[in-house]
């Protein structure tokens, strides 16, 4: 009973056996038994790719498709053996069958039927197949930047959870997966049907020769017999072939959708009353008034003219919704107009009568104190007061909240205000009174993003997403499940303001630290590392030298969480080495390398990275020269552009595998290189040789080089 149940076992027994049955002879019953489980297998395949709502329901089809063609071959082989063997007296049922009631004992008609099913398979199916396989592989591959940033968005905004944000990490890799493995695995069915019809035509030249110098048998015997037979044969063979070329093609093609394959395409070819309802005349008219067959065309004509009435009520509700979205944007268009000509505005509660500065507190009130700021349009208010169920406030505390968990900065309140200087639905983003971002919601839509997947457009207004730019659409909610099926990824105005406001606070990260940042940081260690503070601060080193390491730290999006280490190493650096900036940094990194290396590493487990070739990190040794504030790295401008080229070259190669974008180099130069491509490459991570602990597997996929 273990036996049984040790799946892998009893597959691996599988596998040996359809070896066997290439080389060792079987009884003629097993034979049936084998072909006519082969058929049934088939079928079954192509019935389970029906009902599958995304390639990944079937993740095990290119490994299937390995096995089914090898046991295909397998009864090739034995069949071919038993029918060159025993001749006239080979008693197959099922290739008889196939031979005799398929096509009528003709073997001139099995030939050709024959032929046709390999060339449909061979051209049609299977050829295009291998195009989809190839073409899906590549896209897939392009989409995955996009959306790995998609997922990170919706994580910000807290919209998914970590879990569910690694799972979703995983299925990409496996989609990428999937479809390199269906790019190669369509090579099998390809040479199947190559090998199925050289299989036949040796077996009839074989045959015919042994019918006539062994059995003594007449030429025009011989061939009519193992003709026959041999296309029996693979007629028994191509068959299942076919089915599961189909099957493949029905996988590779499947687009992510809520409904199986049959519901899913009735649907779509239903949905549209006006396409039906003239099918149906035209039928009608060309049984009436044409000489090809009256019956056939009236009865397909009324069903298309049926169907076409019997329309359901859900889709003229969502027709109905459409029309109503509609009009809602032709109104909000008009108030912008109204707006815009000098109509009249609510007024904002951030405007106050100016003061009259006589005293410290009136002072106060115009000096720019708050680090992040939002100002909204009079038509976002109902998205930020709670009293009308608006949970924009929420949404900024759980930004707060994931930002403190995620780089380890406490960011002080932000404080959000009504604007009269902005359009309805406009806000804008500042830090310390400077905008860094802005956008324009539509609070009764939804906000669906092209994450790479997608290739159809929408019904709705085009725009742009804020926080990564990705194209998008505003549209109605009755479009949701749609515009999901079609790759988008769908969320609310809310969650886009959250994302957008998350993102900008991890760009701008470096900026935000101020002293009033770094000492809420500093009291907060102070209550259990209290030694620590006391041995840093100001002895070793001053208050704004300390905020520039965490700047650095920062500006690399390295979180600073674990503060007590990077402590901990800025007392024994500036202990040994002295204030050195570089330095100081460049030590903290190598503190927090098992951190940085855990946060880039790949579900695989190993840390990809592409390198420097050994002559471009001594080309950029010899060219640091000492400056006042340290060391400076000066290259010639056309030595620096070639460099950040192909290092950008390099990173698109390691992004389109699946991995995070990491260059590594040596610690020597890491500090300035990294100032140096960070200005140019946003979004990429630059990592030292002693940064990676020892037990990491540390896997190199590129070279850069000139």
């Amino acid at each position: 009973m273990n036996f049984i149940k040790n799946l892998d076992v009893v597959f691996s027994v599988l596998i040996v056996v359809m070896v066997l049955l290439m080389v060792l002879p079987i009884p003629t019953f097993l034979l049936d038994f084998l072909q006519l489980f082969n058929i049934a297998l088939s079928i079954i395949i192509l019935l389970s790719t029906l009902y599958v709502k995304r390639a990944l329901d079937i993740s095990s089809f290119p490994s299937l498709l390995l096995i089914t063609t090898l046991f295909r071959l397998a009864l090739n082989v034995s069949s071919t053996r038993l029918i060159l063997l025993k001749g006239p007296k080979f008693d197959g049922k099922v290739i008889r069958a196939f031979g005799d009631f398929v096509v009528g004992g003709n073997y001139i008609v099995g030939i050709v039927i024959f032929l046709i099913l390999v060339i449909i398979q061979f051209i049609v199916i299977t050829k295009g197949s291998e195009r989809i396989s190839e073409v899906a592989a590549r896209f897939t591959l392009d989409a995955m930047p996009g959306k790995q940033m998609s997922i990170d968005a919706d994580l910000s905004s807290g919209l998914i959870t970590e879990d569910e944000a690694k799972t979703r990490r995983e299925d990409i890799r496996r989609e990428a997966d999937f479809y390199g493995a269906m790019d190669g695995a369509s090579k099998f069915v390809r040479g199947d049907s190559i090998a199925g019809l050289i299989i036949t035509i040796v077996n009839i030249l074989g045959g015919i020769l042994i019918g006539i110098l062994q059995q003594g048998i007449s030429i025009q015997e011989a061939a009519g017999l193992y003709t026959l037979l041999t296309v029996g044969d693979g007629l028994v063979a191509q068959i299942p072939s076919l089915l599961i070329s189909t099957a493949s093609g029905m996988v590779v093609s499947r687009a992510a959708s809520k409904e199986s394959f049959g519901s899913n395409i009735i649907k779509e070819l239903t949905s549209e009353k006006k396409i039906l309802s003239i099918t149906g005349f035209m039928l009608i008219a060309i049984g009436v008034f044409t000489p090809l067959p009256t019956a056939p065309s009236l009865v397909i004509g009324g069903v298309m003219l049926f169907v076409a009435y019997s329309a359901t009520a859900g889709q003229k509700k969502k027709l109905a919704y459409q029309t109503a979205g509609g009009s809602m944007q032709s109104k909000n268009i008009l108030s912008q107009q109204n707006e815009a000509s000098g109509g009249q505005s609510v007024p904002s509660k951030s405007v106050k009568s100016a003061p009259p500065l006589t005293s410290a507190d009136e002072v106060s009130e115009v000096i720019q104190s708050d680090t992040i700021e939002v100002d909204i349009g009079y038509g976002l208010i109902p998205l930020a007061d709670p009293t009308q169920g608006g949970d924009l406030l929420d949404r900024v505390t759980m930004v707060r909240k994931q930002i403190a968990y995620e780089l380890g900065v406490v960011i002080a309140p932000v404080r959000i205000r009504d604007s009269v200087l902005l359009s309805s639905n406009e806000y804008i983003i500042k830090l310390r009174g400077v905008e860094i971002g802005r956008y324009e919601l539509i609070p009764n839509r939804l906000l669906a993003i092209n994450s790479g997947m997608a290739n159809m457009a929408l019904a709705g207004v085009q725009s742009k997403e804020p926080a990564f730019g990705l194209a998008a659409y505003w549209i109605d909610e009755g479009l949701k499940d749609d515009a999901i099926s079609m790759g988008y990824t769908v969320v609310d105005a809310p969650s886009v303001f959250a994302t957008h406001l998350s993102e900008l606070i991890k760009r701008y990260a470096h900026e935000i630290v101020g002293m009033k940042e770094l000492e809420m940081l500093i009291d907060g260690l102070r209550v259990k590392n209290a030694t620590l503070v006391d041995t840093l601060i100001p002895a070793l080193l001053k208050l704004h030298e300390l905020r520039k390491v965490i700047q650095d730290l920062l500006y690399e999006r390295i979180s600073i969480r674990n503060m007590p280490m990077i402590f901990e190493q800025l007392i024994e650096t500036s202990d040994k080495s002295g204030k050195d900036q570089e330095k100081l940094v460049e030590d903290v990194r190598v503190a927090l390398g098992r951190q940085i290396c855990e946060s880039l590493k790949s579900s695989d487990g190993q840390f990809h990275v592409i390198a420097l070739d050994a002559s471009i990190e001594r080309k950029i040794l010899d060219s640091f020269t000492d400056g006042d504030n340290g060391r400076l790295l000066i290259l010639e401008p056309e030595y620096a552009n070639l460099l950040i080229e192909r290092v950008s070259k390099g990173l698109e190669e390691i992004m389109m595998k699946g991995y995070n974008p990491v260059l590594i180099c040596s610690k020597s130069i890491r500090y300035q290189l990294a100032k140096l491509i960070l200005r140019f490459i946003q979004n990429i991570n630059i990592v030292a040789y002693e940064e990676v602990p020892s037990d990491v597997a540390l896997s190199v996929e590129g070279i850069v080089n000139f």
